[in-house]
């Protein structure tokens, strides 16, 4: 969030919403990263993160100095991982909710599992709750899912404050004169005014079916 203090006045905002955040660093997935579109974005940056215990010295540190509420996205391969960064940012005061990341693309395993079958975002949407004693807990959906009202009201049964969505939807680039995918992980996160249509059908449709906030991501 710091990053865009010199183009906007931060303390003018309801809050931030950071990078998403593992207990330990992850490195991110190899470049290519970046590519663009017609209309949009495709990312693969994966989930390159500092850790936890360096976002909290360094970075919490630096945010807590603005009027505005901090929002942490936490992310992980598997449940232990939501559950291990979930008990250590409960303890760390500046931080206003958690959200918990089940729709990111761009891993080649956790994270997006969680969101494939209602039941399993209702285990680790509960079992991150009970983890989260002290914070508010967000679930972030993913466009990626055959139904996605299905996944916010097992989100919603199993305890989640609110929902945010959508995140990415998955798509890929081809260089045309080598044959190969442009990007590192082949496949990527597309963003940009190209997906706003489905995000908002998406963000009415889920509100019409649960009784929690729902944040509109995307340019909503």
């Amino acid at each position: 969030g710091v990053e865009f203090a010199d183009l906007m006045d931060l303390n003018s905002i309801g809050g931030i919403v950071v990078k998403g955040l593992s207990m330990t660093p992850i490195k991110g997935n190899p470049p290519p990263r970046i590519y663009e579109t017609a209309s949009g974005m495709l990312n693969a940056i994966g989930w390159q993160n500092i850790g936890a215990t360096e976002f909290v010295t360094k970075k919490l540190s630096l945010l807590r100095n603005y009027d505005t509420n901090i929002i942490v996205n936490i992310v992980g391969f598997e449940l232990n991982d939501y559950l291990e960064v979930t008990r250590f940012l409960n303890d760390c005061p500046g931080i206003k909710a958690l959200e918990l990341n089940i729709s990111c693309p761009n891993v080649k395993k956790g994270g997006f599992h969680f969101n494939k079958d209602p039941r399993d975002t209702y285990k680790v949407t509960a079992e991150t709750k009970k983890a989260s004693r002290n914070l508010p807990l967000w679930v972030k959906l993913s466009p990626n899912v055959a139904d996605i009202v299905k996944v916010a009201l097992a989100a919603e049964e199993a305890g989640a404050d609110a929902l945010s969505l959508i995140n990415t939807l998955t798509g890929m680039a081809i260089d045309i004169k080598t044959r190969t995918p442009i990007l590192g992980n082949v496949t990527g996160g597309l963003s940009g005014p190209a997906i706003k249509p489905i995000g908002l059908r998406m963000v009415w449709q889920t509100a019409q079916a649960v009784h929690i906030p729902v944040v509109g991501v995307g340019g909503i």
